[in-house]
């Protein structure tokens, strides 16, 4: 969109973390995750992308997420969701500016000061939320036994807003089983619960470790440009 900017996510499965990534596995993996991803931060009820548009039609931002994974204990679809969203919590873009240049033309001015920065809004970017079926019984959280154990799973995107109301941003299914209308809301319904729950304590906890941080700042001493 012209006036959007751009997030790309790159999906990287270690051999280490389970034999089963070795060869094309992880790569199959790793591309699932990076397309479920790209899908729910492109909803218009997820990420706001027109917050890295710099001027419309012509210049924007594009934030590259690289995630390595070196250890799996299944779930990874909800964890890594977890993670990203921590990591655009701390991401700063630098605040840049237009000037009129002869001829009608546009001139981006990137500040030289490296606090002149502006956080992302973060407040409504979706989680993962991984539900399997197995047997009668939907479950979150699932561990790499239980997802062997799913005839059929459930990714959902959550978008948590901050006045309570939720938005689903993406499904993905996966599996050999089938899955009843039914079963499905019930899998919706638990995944917007576990989301909710899971907001509010990554949320608090990005907040603590900013406040920890920020205190521990004025500690220290600061030397040139190092904090």
């Amino acid at each position: 969109r012209p006036n959007e900017g751009k997030i790309d996510f790159f999906i990287d499965c270690s051999a280490n973390a389970t034999p089963e990534f070795e060869g094309r596995g992880g790569e199959r993996l790793a591309e699932e995750i990076s397309n479920t991803l790209t899908k729910a931060y492109e909803s218009q009820r997820g990420f706001d992308l027109s917050a890295l548009c710099i001027l419309a039609n012509h210049q924007c931002w594009k934030l590259y997420v690289d995630v390595l994974v070196l250890e799996c204990g299944g779930n990874l679809f909800d964890a890594i969701s977890l993670a990203v969203k921590a990591a655009l919590y701390n991401t700063r873009v630098p605040r840049v500016s237009t000037a009129m240049l002869d001829g009608g033309s546009m001139d981006l001015i990137l500040t030289d000061d490296p606090y002149d920065c502006e956080r992302l809004k973060v407040d409504t970017v979706p989680l993962l939320v991984t539900v399997c079926k197995i047997g009668e019984q939907c479950v979150v959280d699932p561990s790499a036994e239980e997802e062997e154990c799913s005839a059929v799973s459930v990714v959902v995107g959550v978008s948590c807003r901050p006045d309570g109301k939720q938005s689903i941003t993406t499904v993905r299914t996966s599996g050999e089983g089938s899955i009843h209308m039914d079963t499905l809301q019930k899998c919706f319904d638990l995944a917007a619960s576990a989301a909710s729950s899971l907001n509010s304590a990554l949320t608090s906890a990005m907040k603590e470790d900013e406040k920890r941080n920020s205190s521990a700042q004025g500690k220290r001493k600061i030397f040139g440009f190092l904090k």
